[in-house]
């Protein structure tokens, strides 16, 4: 199952956080900080997986990321998921992202909260994948724009898609 999904700056911003178990406020915020301390601190060589910290997730925790220009794409598994599935799940929402962004950049994060919301919603929901495919998940992001400029025609001009 999948715990978390952040994606971090290289200065440590978190641009998204997405917590599928419970924490409180003050804890995802540790959580973010702690994750983003091991992630940071590591080579580009080094390997992609690494040990969650046991005080909040648990002992069969694991942190997958990849580091792609200035974010960190960070997911907190468990044991039960495969490392190099969440890899690849990892790249599917990046070239989702880059697919409707064209060429997505920090900026389109923080001005398009609702929207990488949505993606990462079509990706995974409640800790578990439903969509790999990128086709599937991009016809279903336009789906959404289609029914946002028919109920506010004015809003979808301004809009990218």
């Amino acid at each position: 199952m999948i715990k978390a999904i952040l994606v971090i700056n290289n200065h440590g911003k978190c641009r998204l956080s997405k917590f599928y178990s419970h924490l409180d406020e003050d804890k995802q915020q540790n959580v973010i900080r702690e994750v983003y301390n091991l992630v940071s601190k590591r080579t580009e060589r080094a390997c992609n997986f690494l040990k969650a910290g046991e005080n909040f997730w648990g002992r069969d925790s694991k942190i997958v990321y990849r580091h792609y220009a200035t974010l960190f794409f960070i997911f907190v598994v468990d044991s039960s998921e495969s490392e190099l599935g969440i890899l690849d799940l990892i790249q599917v929402f990046v070239k989702t992202l880059d697919k409707c962004f064209e060429n997505v950049c920090e900026l389109d994060l923080i001005f398009h909260v609702d929207k990488i919301h949505f993606i990462a919603d079509e990706i995974v929901q409640g800790g578990l994948v439903l969509e790999t495919q990128l086709q599937t998940i991009v016809g279903a992001i336009e789906d959404q724009h289609n029914i946002e400029k028919k109920e506010n025609p004015l809003k979808a001009l301004t809009s990218r898609s």
